[in-house]
């Protein structure tokens, strides 16, 4: 595909472009190595080629949505029932991505960049998405911080200990996730218009790495979050393509794993792989999100009302079945079957909670290595010692592609099987007290928050608001017998607050963001309509643009 456009040159001035494309951020000197006129050109031709495209798939998703809050229900499709039923498998995966036993995520923070190709682990998942509040700050020094680690020069010394990080001579394999399709970058107009995120994030890491990745034998490699069915995967395809023709490459260059992290997307894992075929090389679990998305796409169906998040596991229920799924799809197409995040932190001050935290991990990831995965996420360096291990003893192979696991028939029925137990007071505080401590840590900046040893993201808040808003809204009970009433939520948002202001001491809860993240959290839990994600409106709060 070929992408005519005019090209806009970059000015010293905090706002640039001719008014075609626009950038509203205010400009630090390392930008101007990011925002070139090349750059800019580049992803302006993505944006005009296939933001229509992503506004028209993004309209249809309201229009699906309608209609399970109509009554239908997410299901497999007769219309593509070929797809699923024919054989064929994906193009071979490259050598440097054979071997994905444990991956690490996180922001794109230099010393996290740093810390995390140095830790061991076979991949490193660079995440512009879900861990990274997208400040205008964050998104471009992530941009400069990977650009930096693919050429090998990066750096950082910690201004408080004084402590230098450099790379490793052995690092981890680098893939990068840029946001979603449903978000924004209103810090950048094309034609007077915000344009995607996703095609930002991509177009830039892209366009700049290519060469030095191809360099290194390695390639320009990408996790896609949030994808909802094929049509949404075809326009990655077609971006891929349109790509890798501007810019030189052979089609089937860059490669992508999809996380099957929304409900829909689970009935639709062989025609997202058929659309992707050229370029994909592997499904996630990402589980948190996909309970996030099971609740919000059932949202008008209390029959669906789940328990307390703790009692959502991945051992039985609908998380079971889609993940089993998972495999054998992906086992069937030539293709890694990843599994979900470890989100425990090391406990160092109480050796009895940490032996406790990390025996969940154990049993967690040998029921993902004995059930096919053929990899797993961990979000802390110092879970690598404790993960590899069991992929090592139980997966002696770079991969477990080749075991085809029993196609056991795993049907609707059991894609909707929930989880068994009650909701607590006590679950409904946390979900409160998590909520809303993430979302004021994403309004300062900070997308990846340890909270109670775990190391959150956006999903985790996602989870708790849509519980509470699901609670609430078909008038659930406790298990002590009272209903969940927006009365008694306040009144335990009072308490919880409360509590946390003496934790934390007056001047850091008032000089935080917890006035604008309570009153988030408590509208979109109260609202009688359900906000599809949370970070759409909180996004506004965080936008800074030079007038």
């Amino acid at each position: 595909m070929a992408i005519t456009t005019k090209s806009t040159p970059v000015g010293a001035d905090d706002r640039l472009g001719d008014g075609a494309l626009v950038v509203r951020g205010k400009m630090e000197r390392q930008d101007s190595k990011i925002l070139t006129p090349g750059a800019l050109k580049f992803v302006a031709d993505l944006e005009r080629a296939f933001g229509p495209v992503r506004r028209r798939l993004l309209a249809a998703r309201i229009e699906h949505q309608k209609q399970f809050d109509s009554g239908a229900l997410p299901t497999f499709s007769w219309d593509t029932l070929h797809t699923r039923q024919a054989d064929w498998r994906v193009e071979c995966i490259p050598h440097d991505l054979r071997d994905r036993r444990v991956e690490i995520t996180g922001p794109v923070e230099r010393k996290m960049v740093i810390n995390a190709l140095n830790s061991g682990a076979k991949v490193f998942m660079a995440d512009f998405e879900d861990s990274c509040a997208p400040t205008w700050r964050n998104i471009m020094d992530g941009q400069c911080n990977l650009r930096d680690a693919v050429d090998g020069s990066i750096d950082y010394t910690d201004p408080k200990s004084g402590k230098y990080y450099s790379l490793n001579d052995q690092v981890a394999v680098l893939i990068a996730r840029p946001r979603g399709w449903h978000l924004t970058e209103d810090h950048v107009l094309v034609d007077g218009a915000p344009m995607s995120a996703a095609l930002f994030d991509f177009g830039l890491y892209v366009y700049h790495n290519h060469k030095a990745l191809l360099a290194k034998g390695t390639r320009p490699y990408f996790y896609l979050p949030k994808l909802e069915n094929h049509a949404e995967a075809q326009l990655w395809d077609d971006v891929f393509v349109a790509a890798q023709e501007a810019l030189g490459m052979k089609v089937g260059t860059i490669k992508a794993t999809v996380l099957i992290e929304t409900f829909p997307a689970a009935f639709e894992m062989d025609e997202i792989l058929y659309a992707l075929r050229r370029h994909i090389v592997g499904l996630n679990c990402g589980r948190w999100d996909y309970i996030f998305s099971f609740i919000k796409s059932l949202r008008n169906h209390a029959q669906f009302t789940l328990p307390d998040r703790s009692l959502v596991t991945m051992d039985r229920g609908f998380l079971r079945a889609y993940s089993n799924l998972l495999i054998q799809t992906c086992h069937r197409r030539g293709v890694h079957a990843m599994g979900g995040m470890a989100a425990q932190i090391p406990i160092r001050h109480d050796g009895a909670a940490n032996a406790a935290a990390l025996a969940k991990v154990h049993a967690d990831k040998e029921r993902e290595v004995k059930n096919g995965h053929d990899g797993t996420w961990v979000a802390h360096p110092g879970l690598i010692p404790v993960v590899l291990p069991i992929f090592d003893r139980f997966m002696p192979a770079p991969n477990q592609i080749h075991i085809h696991q029993p196609d056991h028939a795993i049907d609707c029925d059991a894609l909707y099987a929930l989880h068994d137990g009650a909701i607590t007071e006590r679950g409904l505080r946390e979900n409160i007290s998590v909520g809303i401590q993430y979302i004021e840590s994403w309004l300062r900046g900070s997308g990846c928050v340890p909270l109670n040893n775990l190391m959150e993201d956006a999903a985790t808040a996602e989870i708790a608001r849509s519980q509470v808003w699901q609670w609430m809204h078909h008038g659930a009970q406790l298990e002590d017998g009272r209903v969940v009433t927006e009365p008694l939520f306040r009144s335990l948002v009072d308490e919880e607050m409360g509590t946390l202001n003496k934790t934390l001491g007056d001047i850091r809860f008032a000089g935080g963001e917890f006035t604008r993240a309570i009153d988030l959290f408590t509208t979109m839990s109260a609202s009688d309509s359900f906000e599809d994600f949370l970070t759409i409106p909180a996004y506004r709060h965080i936008v800074r643009t030079v007038d």
